[in-house]
């Protein structure tokens, strides 16, 4: 176990590679945001400081910008961070981050506990990337990856995951869902939202949110938002930005939805979106735990989801909270959504998504990385 350090030193550092526009880059502002809040002295460590999460630090977290322009060329300056700063814990996201966290603690030879955390299924994700630098970055997890002092997982089925591939108990990796910030999300989610497809009496929206690329799938979406429309005036809105926007564009196009598509990038305020939605809607191969499907519940939205690998059927309750779907399937995700479409909103998910709330996972995350004051 890890001495506490000095009294001045951070207490916790969470170190990602940026604040690009993802779902572990979201979790880390809310648990550092809310760290801070409670008192703690919290360092947010990144290899390059830029992203749009920027913009919602809290001004009590300390930015620590190591202007590197790619992870491992912040190796040699996370381990100068550690032996100057010592802080008493250290939190990694994404896994060339953890690889590197872990890499830059031993090589400090500092007393800060090294906690990694997993927001995906590696091997499911690395399989479908099916490229050397992925195989070789399994390798490297699989080597590094149990000198940290802790791993989290984000659901019971990335800790399953982990536990094969690192082939160590289940019961050694913690399973500590993704936070909430209910308030906030409630909040920003009435702010104003101009545009023609959400005035009075125009079709209702299908939205999905994430990013633009193969693993979530949006091309499934797109075919079956063409099947629901073939038997109702709708909208289909996707927000997020990535490598796939032009050939999901010429899939629009090919199948003659493109004028009723709408892809308006990365937004700033997804929520005021989710809120004038009428089905939300995640078409993913594979999710660790689905933040944009957690907000949707958190704001009572019909949901239909891919039961993908990972932990969308587990945030569901095996389709309690919504409809799971099989992946790839589009005639099966359009009867679903047409079925939402007609169902209406479904208030009684709020309750589901308040057990996700960022004080709770907070606690969670606190009792892993201050154990010393935080005893079970």
């Amino acid at each position: 176990m890890s001495a506490q350090p000095d009294s001045l030193a951070p207490a916790i550092a969470l170190f990602l590679p940026s604040l690009a526009g993802g779902g572990a880059e979201r979790v880390f502002v809310e648990l550092a945001n809310e760290f801070a809040a409670r008192g703690l002295r919290v360092d947010l460590v990144l290899a390059s400081a830029e992203g749009p999460y920027l913009a919602d630090v809290s001004s009590a977290v300390r930015i620590v910008d190591f202007k590197a322009p790619r992870i491992l060329r912040a190796l040699p300056k996370l381990v100068h961070y550690l032996r100057a700063e010592r802080p008493a814990a250290m939190l990694s996201g994404l896994d060339h981050a953890n690889v590197v966290a872990v890499l830059a603690r031993r090589l400090a030879g500092s007393g800060t506990r090294c906690v990694i955390s997993m927001r995906s299924v590696p091997t499911e994700v690395y399989r479908r990337a099916n490229s050397g630098g992925s195989r070789l970055l399994l390798q490297f997890m699989k080597i590094v990856y149990p000198f940290a002092d802790a791993i989290i997982a984000n659901s019971h089925a990335v800790a399953r995951d982990l536990s094969r591939l690192l082939r160590l108990s289940v019961d050694e990796i913690h399973v500590i869902h993704n936070p909430l910030n209910l308030a906030r999300i409630e909040s920003e989610s009435r702010a104003p939202l101009s545009h023609d497809w959400f005035s009075d009496g125009a079709p209702p929206v299908i939205l999905g949110v994430g990013s633009l690329a193969p693993l979530k799938d949006f091309e499934t979406l797109i075919r079956a938002f063409a099947i629901v429309r073939q038997g109702r005036a709708c909208r289909l809105v996707i927000l997020g930005e990535g490598p796939d926007r032009k050939r999901l564009e010429a899939v629009g196009r090919g199948i003659g939805v493109a004028n009723h598509v709408l892809m308006p990038g990365f937004v700033p305020n997804p929520f005021a979106w989710m809120r004038r939605a009428r089905v939300f809607v995640s078409s993913s191969v594979t999710e660790g735990f689905p933040n944009a499907l957690l907000q949707g519940l958190a704001l009572g939205l019909p949901i239909v989801s891919t039961d993908s690998v990972g932990g969308s059927a587990e945030l569901l309750e095996n389709g309690r909270w919504g409809a799971l779907v099989p992946v790839g399937r589009p005639a099966a995700m359009a009867a679903a959504i047409g079925h939402c479409l007609d169902a209406g909103p479904n208030p009684a998910a709020r309750g589901r998504a308040a057990e996700f709330s960022h004080e709770r996972v907070a606690n969670r995350f606190l009792e892993v990385l201050l154990p010393w004051e935080n005893p079970a």
